[in-house]
């Protein structure tokens, strides 16, 4: 007995001096890093030039890199007029990449007279890289023309939307 009680005693005496943590703590920092913002600016407005019609409607397809191709009853005069693809500049973190979005459709208007301007393509065609901090982005699309389409100047003041969001 006298031994169960030596021992009971050591017991308690010893776990006396040992302390349990129940909670521990320890810390962490935070930090972000705001990068520069994208942007994009346009430099040039789409133009689809010239364009003669017949009693047979027709398409021009102008393509990122500013040439005309056409079909049905569409004839691309000699004098071509202004031709150009629409260019924007895209701004904004070193080498990042962002994504292209480009419109659907959009309509061109000469007093009451409305074309269809659709199947918009880029150059670079959906995702593009900034190369020290800049790139040039191209658009082209097709022009949807009427049998015997009216003549006129058509032209759209909104204009039409690109946008660019980094990847």
């Amino acid at each position: 007995m006298k031994k169960l009680i030596a021992l009971f005693a050591a017991i308690v005496l010893v776990s006396g001096f040992a302390t349990v943590n129940a909670q521990v703590t320890a810390t962490a920092t935070g930090s972000a890093i705001v990068i520069t913002p994208i942007a994009i600016s346009k430099t040039t407005d789409m133009n689809f030039g010239n364009v003669a019609v017949s009693a047979t409607a027709g398409t021009v397809i102008l393509t990122p890199a500013s040439t005309r191709t056409k079909s049905g009853g569409v004839t691309l005069p000699a004098a071509a007029g202004t031709v150009a693809a629409a260019a924007f500049a895209v701004t904004g973190l070193g080498a990042s990449t962002y994504s292209i979005t480009l419109p659907t459709t959009y309509t061109i208007t000469s007093g009451s007279n409305n074309m269809i301007v659709d199947t918009f393509t880029s150059t670079p065609s959906g995702i593009g890289t900034l190369s020290s901090g800049a790139q040039t982005v191209q658009v082209g699309a097709t022009l949807n023309v009427a049998a015997l389409q009216a003549a006129g100047t058509y032209t759209n003041a909104t204009g039409f939307n690109v946008t660019v969001n980094y990847n």
